[in-house]
């Protein structure tokens, strides 16, 4: 996988907000436009035109004019390179949980806790 750190930078800071979260999982459904999208959320349309444009510089949505109408239509392409580096590690850290959980089995063996520590400063 090569992807750049700008556009992966671009992924992720379109993601970082719930607005924009919630209009992918709205265009996760299908192609609609502005207005409808607009229609759930309590801002005005120049603000989901905001929100639209971050998600278009980070090649999430695909935008095109009808007229006076504009469609929005998502492109996921950039959420899987995102999941693809999130993946790496996931790996990784899964593999040094299963490295931690072996040798805690080997220093507790049977089960058997060690005995309790005395509290500082008493006798």
């Amino acid at each position: 996988m090569v992807t750049s750190s700008g556009k992966l930078d671009r992924t992720f800071a379109a993601l970082s907000d719930s607005t924009r979260r919630a209009i992918l999982a709205r265009l996760a459904e299908g192609e609609t436009t502005v207005g409808d999208l607009a229609r759930p959320f309590r801002m005005s349309r120049p603000a989901i035109s905001k929100h639209l444009r971050v998600l278009e510089r980070a090649g999430l949505v695909q935008r095109q004019r009808e007229g006076r109408v504009s469609r929005c239509e998502l492109d996921a392409e950039p959420m899987r390179d995102a999941a693809q580096w999130i993946e790496r590690y996931r790996e990784f850290w899964g593999d040094r949980l299963d490295s931690l959980a072996r040798y805690l089995e080997r220093q507790e063996p049977s089960g058997k806790r060690n005995p309790k520590r005395r509290k500082r400063g008493t006798s």
